[in-house]
């Protein structure tokens, strides 16, 4: 196999894209909004419908698993950075077909879960494949085949996320009465298996400059002044510092709230029934979400966005205590809203500002410290609600901190590379 390159003074031939009666980023877009969909079975929003039958299947207590997910979620996020500058190296489509093999296996192991060790493997497996490498190859592909219209491509692309958050849930839920959860998981390990791995394998495709194409189709003109910058550079700046802390927290506070879902409704005097139909509006609405911020962040700076939706996100966790049988659905709509403005912002920003060359080493990083995040929410919760008694005080005190930021962002320049810098 050739080693993969960003030259694009090296022509590749590839007849998939050569037939292709449209831009071909068009068809990578597809295929990489599939690929966000496959992520569910590793995301927060299903492996919170899993947790109740986990817990009483293993006999161990909420803050017991709470403290694996934690740690599993933690371990697993330190393989990323070589996970991003492998798909540097070596592309985006062996990189899918590797990652999406190993997630459906993961998916498969999670029917095997006996104890506190083999529970604990089994999230590291499904939080770096799923969550972490599978979503950071599928919106990489896209990155790199748009810049003009990056936003309106990355925002289309969140149909594959919205979708899975709405309807995965209460799939998971009739597969789990069904069957059990441990065939559930399996069943989820075989679908990885029938759609992404293929599809990866057959669609995904490094730069489109390799095959004599331009971002977003244009035969006439190169993209905008792309200034790229290395991950050292990225990491010096404090607008990278801004996203990421941003970042951090819509990872944590978000990842809890699902986490947690069941549990937070149950809290309020409401039961299952109504915390799994509020991903019905959390999804329809994430998907509008995904596409109008796209469509904005095409045309506003980022940070004004970004200072919306961290104001959005104190607000969700401030409505998250005040749930009832009358109100859930806002919550759901919210979540949703808040939810496709961070997502669509933070798979756009990165390449936004330091460029496409090193952009798998810097998403690499970036993914990390969200996953990262993702692995402190639920602990932080559970922590908090057995100190006060209640999930209450302690989303009261961490709501603080996206206010604090929703305050700074619109006041954040964009960086400048230095001029020595190559």
């Amino acid at each position: 196999m050739k080693p993969y390159t960003t030259d694009a003074n090296t022509t590749r031939r590839s007849r998939i894209i050569k037939a292709s009666p449209i831009y071909y980023g068009w068809i990578i877009l597809i295929a990489g909004s599939i690929g966000l969909l496959m992520t569910m079975p590793g995301q927060t929003v299903s492996v919170g419908v899993f947790l109740d039958h986990i817990i009483a299947d293993l006999n161990l207590s909420r803050t017991t698993v709470s403290l694996m997910y934690t740690f599993a979620t933690l371990t697993g996020s330190f393989s990323l950075p070589f996970v991003g500058r492998f798909i540097d190296r070596r592309g985006p489509r062996l990189a899918v077909i590797i990652i999406a093999s190993l997630f459906s296996l993961a998916c498969v192991f999670m029917g095997f879960i006996g104890g506190l060790i083999s529970l604990f493997i089994g999230f590291v497996l499904i939080r770096s494949l799923g969550q972490g490498a599978l979503s950071l190859v599928s919106i990489h592909v896209i990155n790199i085949w748009f810049v003009r219209r990056r936003g309106l491509a990355v925002g289309l692309s969140g149909i594959g996320f919205a979708t899975g958050t709405a309807f995965f849930p209460r799939l998971i839920e009739t597969l789990t009465q069904t069957f059990d959860w441990r065939i559930a998981y399996m069943l989820l390990g075989l679908l990885v298996a029938l759609t992404i791995l293929p599809l990866g394998a057959l669609l995904f495709r490094g730069h489109p400059e390799l095959y004599g194409l331009e971002p977003d189709g244009s035969a006439q003109t190169k993209p905008l002044n792309e200034e790229n910058f290395t991950p050292a550079e990225a990491r010096s700046t404090i607008t990278f510092w801004l996203y990421v802390t941003a970042s951090f927290c819509v990872s944590a506070l978000g990842t809890a709230l699902l986490f947690h879902n069941y549990d937070i409704f149950a809290e309020q005097g409401l039961g299952r029934d109504l915390a799994t139909q509020v991903f019905v509006p959390l999804g329809f609405i994430l998907l509008l979400s995904n596409i109008f911020t796209g469509y904005l962040l095409d045309r506003v700076p980022p940070r004004f966005v970004l200072s919306a939706a961290q104001a959005l996100l104190g607000c969700v966790l401030i409505l998250s205590t005040q749930l009832s049988a009358q109100n859930f659905i806002f919550y759901g709509v919210a979540m949703g809203l808040m939810q496709g403005m961070m997502g669509t912002l933070g798979s756009i920003v990165y390449a936004y500002y330091f460029g496409r060359k090193h952009l798998g080493a810097i998403k690499g990083q970036v993914t990390t410290i969200g996953v990262a995040a993702s692995a402190l929410g639920p602990l932080i919760l559970s922590t908090g609600k057995d100190f006060f008694g209640s999930y209450t005080y302690i989303i009261l005190i961490v709501a603080s901190v996206p206010f604090l930021i929703a305050l700074i962002a619109p006041f954040i320049k964009p960086p400048k590379k230095v001029a020595s810098s190559s």
